[in-house]
């Protein structure tokens, strides 16, 4: 089932995520739903506040991102294949050179802005079988998992830029939390109710 998306404005974007026990009503739907809701509107990651769910949990699939050309033949292929839930999340270490990325977000329609970030981090997680991981990860994929956990975290993206350019996209950001924001996926605004 598609899902509305939360729009910038809305108090669960701020909030930390509590932890998902295994017990979890419908989880297993829940994360169903999050990936359709997710491919409905041509993302590459999702988290659980983004579909109004203060819960540790998102979804992340970089598929789109294997169409890129720039990228070496492994880096596309990894990409490619990367396709994982994240429950519980913890960032153990986020290391090397810092490097920015042209960023977007499902919650901040009609938004971009380089967002500086760790190449290479090292996360602890359950899946969606709630099996223990502990991985690392670097490029892209790190960026992605790095931008749905700081959801988690009640951090958005646009938190991460200048205050020069807060104040730049300062009406776009208005207007998203209006509702006049008019993205090719079902969202539900803060100050209306979903269209």
């Amino acid at each position: 089932m598609i899902l509305p998306i939360v729009g910038y404005g809305d108090p669960v974007l701020r909030k930390v995520g509590v932890e998902v026990s295994p017990e979890y009503p419908n989880l297993k739907e829940t994360i169903a739903n999050m990936y359709e809701t997710m491919y409905n509107a041509y993302g590459v990651g999702l988290a659980a506040p983004q579909v109004g769910l203060s819960i540790r949990l998102f979804v992340i699939d970089t598929t789109p991102f294997s169409d890129d050309e720039d990228l070496e033949k492994t880096e596309q292929d990894e990409l490619k294949s990367f396709k994982r839930t994240f429950i519980n999340a913890k960032m153990l270490k986020e290391e090397g050179e810092e490097w920015g990325f042209n960023e977007g977000c499902l919650s901040i329609p009609e938004v971009r802005e380089d967002v500086y970030r760790n190449e290479k981090i090292t996360i602890e997680y359950f899946d969606e079988d709630f099996n223990k991981k502990t991985e690392v990860f670097d490029g892209l994929i790190a960026r992605v998992i790095q931008h749905e956990y700081d959801h988690i975290e009640g951090i958005l993206f646009t938190d991460k830029i200048s205050s020069l350019k807060k104040q730049l996209i300062k009406k776009k950001l208005q207007n998203i939390m209006e509702g006049k924001a008019r993205p090719d996926y079902k969202m539900k605004f803060a100050a209306k109710k979903g269209r």
